[in-house]
């Protein structure tokens, strides 16, 4: 059984920071495409960066470059994001998510329908 389960959200007053985790069971982790992704109220789930787990290669998206950063522990399978400098428009609900089959190597989609696997979320508030 798949599963990806995140943590690490919680209230933080802008230019905080906070750390979310992943943990991803019941497939094979390694050499994958890796996702985070979060939707504020009211709005349509975005993406904020991939990650390819056998290169440790990793693209964000222009709204958090320089601010976020994605790492891994391969060996306990988990995924992390490192949130810095934390602003109001960075409040939502933060999913991890994973590619299924593995297809791509080295260039992960930015997609949501290429995700087949997605955690239940946790949330994230900056208070200005």
């Amino acid at each position: 059984q798949v599963r990806l389960m995140e943590s690490g959200g919680g209230s933080v007053q802008a230019g905080g920071s906070l750390r979310l985790s992943c943990a991803v069971s019941g497939f094979i982790y390694s050499s994958n495409c890796m996702g985070w992704f979060r939707q504020a109220p009211g709005k349509e789930r975005e993406g904020v960066a991939t990650f390819y787990t056998g290169a440790g290669s990793a693209y964000y998206d222009d709204s958090v470059k320089g601010r976020f950063t994605i790492s891994q522990d391969k060996a306990q399978n988990m995924l992390y994001l490192q949130m810095n400098s934390l602003k109001s428009e960075d409040a939502a609900v933060y999913y991890c998510a994973a590619v299924w089959p593995p297809i791509y190597y080295g260039i992960c989609p930015r997609e949501e329908k290429n995700f087949a696997y997605w955690g239940q979320g946790t949330q994230v508030t900056v208070s200005s």
